[in-house]
């Protein structure tokens, strides 16, 4: 019995998707209470950058819960989870173009660059996030629920439609 494409994607996407976040949630738990050291990659980059822009941000990890909170003058101005680390984006990305297929040749390295990006946006929108925490902080939550959700996504579909037209041929 031959499989319609549409269907194959979609069994390939599905599967793909789930195993990597079965993998990540494992990840996430073997860490628990505490941050995961991807998260705390992503905690440190970023307050290296804010650093060399002239904020002084430190990080402080907590012992009991899965949060490095982004200090300040002695006080928090926000907390990173998990979830803020941009690897489920990179799940739903690598689902994606792993389900599309093309030539590993172009697949791998495009996939790379496509994580590599999604990486140093994430970087960008958790430093605005601090600095939006620290100077409007009525627009946070609209920014970080919303805008800053919907463009790195945004990026994610740009990079999906690149590689269907020109990349996975």
């Amino acid at each position: 019995m031959k499989v319609p494409p549409a269907i194959r994607f979609l069994i390939l996407f599905v599967s793909v998707y789930l195993v990597l976040n079965i993998l990540y949630g494992l990840w996430v738990e073997a860490w628990n209470p505490q941050a995961d050291p991807a998260t705390g990659w992503v905690g440190a980059q970023t307050a290296w950058c804010l650093n060399q822009i002239g904020y002084e941000v430190s990080l402080q990890p907590l012992a009991d819960r899965p949060l490095i909170a982004f200090m300040s003058a002695g006080a928090v101005v926000i907390n990173l989870f998990e979830g803020c680390n941009g690897i489920n984006v990179m799940i739903v990305f690598v689902s994606f173009l792993f389900a599309y297929g093309g030539r590993l040749q172009r697949l791998i390295p495009f996939t790379l660059a496509g994580l590599l990006m999604i990486h140093a946006l994430n970087l960008a929108r958790v430093g605005l996030l601090f600095w939006l925490a620290e100077t409007e902080s009525a627009w946070f939550y609209y920014f970080h629920k919303y805008l800053f959700t919907g463009f790195l996504f945004a990026f994610v579909f740009l990079g999906w439609w690149i590689w269907i037209k020109w990349g996975h041929e």
